[in-house]
């Protein structure tokens, strides 16, 4: 937790000069109180959309799973945005759908997250937060990364059997999700509002 800290109050000390009436102290406390409101909520889209994807492999193997991502994804993150006011969703250096493509600062972020993953940081204990300049309002940002899973491997590894490359490329065309080992960065949950 000091680590997350130490890197959230370097993010203040850079942004805060665009906000002169927030102080370092006053945004770390905004930021720490989204954070511990959005975590549950992130915990409980990756813990509906595992259950789906296990439901869909069990009855139709990865096939079925390529249906959920496509449908079921995007309406859990929905869901989640409307029940909490948070916007919610998924994005990756080498997203799938291009709906997901990051933007400049989810890029910046996910590269970060490469770096301290390079540096032996677990993936699944990789965030970041931080409070922007958006449209001339301030925005509380927050992404937590996707470690790939041995599960993920069937539609994201290197070896993906005929069948399932097919009904990707069906579904998604400009397909660069491709590739994964289990524990790479497949991607991160991004969340945002504003304060």
């Amino acid at each position: 937790m000091q680590m997350k800290l130490a890197i959230a109050g370097f993010a203040f000390s850079v942004m805060l000069a665009g906000f002169p009436a927030m102080d370092a102290g006053a945004a770390e406390d905004a930021v720490a109180a989204g954070v511990a409101e959005i975590k549950p909520e992130l915990k409980r889209f990756a813990s509906m959309l595992k259950k789906e994807l296990q439901q869909a492999l069990k009855t139709g193997g990865p096939l079925k799973a390529i249906e959920v991502c496509n449908g079921k994804a995007p309406e859990i993150a929905a869901r989640i945005s409307e029940e909490t006011g948070w916007d919610v969703g998924r994005t990756s250096l080498k997203w799938r759908n291009p709906d997901n493509a990051p933007d400049a600062w989810e890029r910046k972020v996910l590269e970060d997250f490469e770096k301290r993953r390079a540096r032996g940081e677990k993936a699944q204990a990789i965030d970041y937060a931080e409070i922007v300049e958006q449209d001339g309002r301030r925005v509380l940002r927050y992404m937590k990364a996707i470690p790939t899973g041995k599960v993920c491997l069937a539609c994201h590894g290197s070896n993906i059997d005929s069948a399932v490359r097919a009904r990707l490329d069906e579904f998604y065309p400009d397909d660069r999700a491709r590739g994964f080992r289990p524990g790479d960065i497949r991607g991160a949950f991004t969340v945002s509002r504003p304060m």
